[in-house]
C-alpha cells in the first residue's frame, strides 16, 4: 500500500536495542528506513525473513536501514537472551529492537505480524504492508524510493521469489487451513464440556469426540491464560492433547519446563507415528519408531509438513511436567514446499 508522500510522518522509535546502539528515525533522516514488526515465534513472520535479510543485504550499500521492531506476542520472547539467541539462529544481522510494552507498535497504530513500512529520507511514511506476500511490489517500492533519492540511480532486478506460495494469488488454488489456536484460557477453547479450569491443574477425560480446530484435553494440565502446561508424570497416563486439524503444515510454539530443560512431546497422527512423508523438520524418531518433540529452548516447532492439504487428528502426549503449549499454527496446500 503506497502512501502519499509528506502525508504522514513516522512515529519516533524506542530505546531498547538487542543488537545496535540505540537508534531513533531522526538520525535516520536522509536515509531510507524498512521497519519490519515481527516475533521470532511467528510463522507468518519467518516466512517474510528470507526476503527482509536479503533486503538488508541487497540494499544498505544504497542507504537503506532495515529495522526490526520485535514486539512479543509470548512471555518468554520478552527475555533480551531469548530474542538475541533467535536472531543468531535466524542470521538476522540488522538492528533489532524490544518493544514488549508495546509502545512503538501502538504509536504506528499496528495491528498484523508481520508488517512492513517504509519510510523516506524526510521521515514521511510513504509505502505498508501487512502480513505475507507481496514481496516483488515491496522491493519494487524500495527501488522506486531510492530513485526518488537518487534519479537515475542503476539498481537489480527484483529478487526471485523464494517458494511457489509466494507467488501472486497462489493461495487462491488452495483450500482453506485450519486458523491459529491458542492453547490458554484467555484465548483458546477446548473440546472438553466443561471447558478450562482456570489456574489449576485438573484431570480432563475425552469424550466429546473430536471437533473441528478444537483442541480435547486427557490426562492432567494446568490451564494459565496463554498455555497449557502439562501435569502428568506416571507413564501409564500422560497428558495427551487431540486436534482434528485441516492443513498441510502444522507448527507448535512450546516452552520447555521452568524446572527441565528439555522435554519431550510424543506425535501421533490417526493413531499412528507421523508418516516419513509428513514429519516436520523437528519430529525425531525413537528407536521404538516413535515420531516425538524435543523441546529444548522456547521456540516454534516444525510438527507436519507435507505436499498435500489433508484433515488429520493429531494427537500430543507428554510425561514432562510444566512443559508449556502456547499455539498452533497451520499452512495451506502449498506450506511445504520451498
Amino acid at each position: 500500500m503506497r502512501i502519499d508522500p509528506q502525508s504522514v510522518h513516522a512515529p519516533e522509535i524506542g530505546p531498547v536495542w538487542l543488537n545496535s546502539s540505540p537508534l531513533t528515525l531522526r538520525q535516520l533522516r536522509g536515509r531510507l528506513v524498512l521497519i519490519d514488526f515481527w516475533d521470532y515465534t511467528c510463522v507468518n513472520c519467518l516466512r517474510t525473513l528470507p526476503y527482509v535479510t536479503a533486503w538488508h543485504r541487497r540494499y544498505e550499500p544504497y542507504g537503506v536501514q532495515v529495522l526490526g521492531i520485535h514486539a512479543p506476542e509470548f512471555y518468554f520472547s520478552r527475555a533480551p537472551g531469548v530474542v538475541e539467541a533467535a536472531l543468531g539462529e535466524l542470521g538476522i544481522e540488522y538492528p533489532v529492537m524490544l518493544d514488549n510494552d508495546y509502545t512503538v507498535w501502538k504509536l504506528f497504530a499496528n495491528r498484523y505480524w508481520p508488517t512492513k513500512y517504509l519510510i523516506d529520507g524526510e521521515g514521511y511514511l510513504r509505502y505498508a504492508h501487512f502480513g505475507e506476500g507481496a514481496y516483488t511490489e515491496t522491493e519494487q517500492a524500495i527501488q522506486e524510493l531510492l530513485r526518488e533519492q537518487t534519479p537515475g540511480l542503476s539498481l537489480p532486478p527484483p529478487l526471485p521469489l523464494v517458494r511457489a506460495l509466494d507467488e501472486p494469488g497462489a493461495l487462491a488454488f488452495c483450500p482453506q487451513p485450519s486458523p491459529e489456536i491458542y492453547l490458554g484460557h484467555q484465548r483458546g477453547r477446548l473440546a472438553n464440556p466443561d471447558g478450562f479450569r482456570e489456574g489449576e491443574l485438573h484431570r480432563y477425560d475425552l469424550g466429546a469426540g473430536p471437533q473441528a480446530d478444537t483442541p480435547e484435553l486427557a490426562g492432567l494440565w494446568n490451564s494459565l491464560p496463554d498455555c497449557l502446561t502439562v501435569g502428568s508424570r506416571d507413564a501409564s497416563d500422560p497428558s495427551r492433547l487431540c486436534l482434528l486439524y485441516s492443513a498441510a503444515e502444522v507448527n507448535l510454539v512450546c516452552c520447555p519446563s521452568l524446572s527441565q530443560p528439555q522435554g519431550r512431546i510424543d506425535i501421533l497422527e490417526n493413531g499412528a507415528p507421523l508418516p516419513e512423508a509428513a514429519r516436520g523438520a523437528d519430529v525425531r524418531v525413537d528407536a521404538g519408531g516413535r515420531t516425538y518433540l524435543q523441546v529444548d529452548r522456547p521456540r516454534m516447532y516444525r510438527v507436519v509438513n507435507r505436499s498435500t492439504f489433508q484433515t488429520a487428528l493429531l494427537e500430543l502426549r507428554s510425561l514432562t511436567t510444566g512443559l508449556q503449549l502456547f499455539a498452533f499454527t497451520f499452512g495451506s496446500c502449498l506450506g511445504g514446499q520451498e
